[in-house]
């Protein structure tokens, strides 16, 4: 039994030096950054568009579409469209990223990030 105070460490540890100097590695977190900071920028851009709008462009806003629903009501809601969008497209890009993740991993004798083992076995 150790003692409360120390922590005990694994007899190996993964070689994060090697994996974070790996050209895949770097490459994967360049298109990873990219892609992440382009849709943070996208999404905010989205978002302010409708206050900046209304502020600016209420005459266009208060254009009547159909019935009492107007444009500005109209681009309100295709925030949640856009939201949707994003989270989809988000979701299929990470599965991407987890697969060459997994996959460097698996080449430089690291388990993969997210990867559960079973206490059991």
């Amino acid at each position: 039994m150790t003692a409360p105070d120390t922590v005990p460490t694994p007899a190996s540890s993964p070689p994060w030096a090697a994996l974070a100097a790996a050209p895949a590695f770097r490459d994967l977190h360049a298109r990873k950054s990219r892609f992440l900071w382009s849709l943070l920028a996208f999404s905010v851009l989205y978002y302010f568009l409708l206050p900046v709008g209304a502020a600016w462009f209420g005459d266009w806003y208060a254009v009547k579409v159909l019935g009492p629903v107007n444009a500005g009501l109209l681009f309100a809601l295709s925030q949640f469209l856009i939201a949707w969008g994003i989270a989809w497209w988000y979701a299929r890009r990470a599965d991407e990223f987890d697969r060459i993740a997994s996959a460097l991993a698996t080449d430089l004798g690291v388990e993969a990030a997210g990867a559960r083992r079973n206490p059991a076995s």
